[in-house]
């Protein structure tokens, strides 16, 4: 009873938090004329991947570095497949043409530079002998990371203030409440995520998986409950932007800053995450560029057919166990 009551406290703070959080990045874009893309490239992207980055930073500390590996590929995948699917059945969402040149693609190479990196001994031993993202590894990682910090600062002196949003649909706050709303959304978002993640992980073992199922998937879905929570609301307030900005930025941060930063601190070893695990990750980005691209939006049908593959892979995950 009480994993199932800390379950429902997840979803709620989350719920809220996704709110406010919303409300006060669309009134800073438009008190600093920011266009919503880049705050949810950036801020709203950060706040929403600190549980990540718990996680794994956690995970790596205690030479659990699998399970912090498998978290940000499962929270990528989750990201990128249910999120974006789920919040375009609800509501299609509008690409706008960069995001569609540059913002995807940069994804797609940063899932590319992961496997990369994480399987180089993989293909480099005879014997396939353990994979392990190491210092170098992490400090490679994290100069990605500023190239994207510096481009995603480089659109945000480019934009036109008459691009930012200026609708009547869109709540301003004085700058103390844009702030205030920010933090207690993060909070909430954060707390409610840990709930989450405790309360499903029980419910998890008293039904008997695996310890490896639940860091997959429970964990995976849980740390991006976030995400989740912040882009459909975004989404329903018609401020497509920081929807697309923060799955886009959240699997950059979890690739280039978490596991750069985790990696650097202590090397990874990659056991029990597969090719088939990098696969579908590159394929998920590919899918996602591609149904934005024929009509720079993602239509209810597509985001069904996202959903459908994260929910066929994790069928496949929980048959490989």
């Amino acid at each position: 009873m009480l994993d199932i009551l800390f379950t429902v406290i997840g979803v709620v703070l989350v719920l809220k938090g996704a709110d406010w959080l919303t409300d006060g990045s669309v009134s800073l874009a438009r008190r600093f004329s920011i266009s919503e893309l880049v705050i949810g490239l950036t801020i709203v992207a950060f706040g929403t991947s600190l549980p990540e980055f718990i996680v794994s930073l956690m995970a790596s500390l205690e030479g659990s570095a699998a399970m912090g590996i498998g978290n940000v590929v499962g929270s990528n995948l989750f990201n990128t497949l249910m999120i974006v699917g789920v919040t375009a059945a609800i509501a299609p969402i509008a690409i706008q043409q960069s995001t569609i040149r540059k913002d995807i693609p940069f994804s797609i190479l940063a899932s590319v530079v992961f496997a990369a990196l994480a399987l180089d001994r993989y293909f480099g031993s005879p014997d396939g002998g353990v994979s392990v993202l190491d210092r170098g590894d992490g400090i490679a990682l994290l100069g990605f990371f500023g190239v994207f910090m510096a481009y995603s600062i480089g659109i945000a002196k480019m934009d036109d203030p008459a691009d930012a949003d200026t609708s009547s649909s869109a709540r301003s706050f004085p700058l103390w409440k844009v702030i205030l709303s920010i933090v207690l959304g993060l909070v909430c978002l954060i707390g409610g995520g840990q709930f989450f993640v405790q309360g499903a992980s029980g419910i998890a073992r008293s039904l008997g998986l695996s310890e490896a199922v639940i860091g997959l998937t429970l964990v995976a879905g849980g740390t991006s409950l976030p995400e989740l929570a912040t882009s459909v609301v975004a989404a329903r307030k018609g401020q497509s932007g920081i929807a697309i900005g923060n799955v886009i930025g959240s699997n950059l941060f979890n690739i280039f800053w978490i596991l750069g930063v985790c990696a650097t601190i202590h090397p990874m070893s990659v056991n029990g995450i597969t090719i088939v695990d990098f696969a579908m990750l590159f394929m998920s980005g590919v899918f996602f560029w591609f149904f934005a691209k024929t009509q720079h939006r993602i239509l209810r049908w597509e985001g069904v057919v996202l959903v459908t593959l994260y929910i066929a892979y994790i069928v496949w995950l929980l048959g490989g166990f």
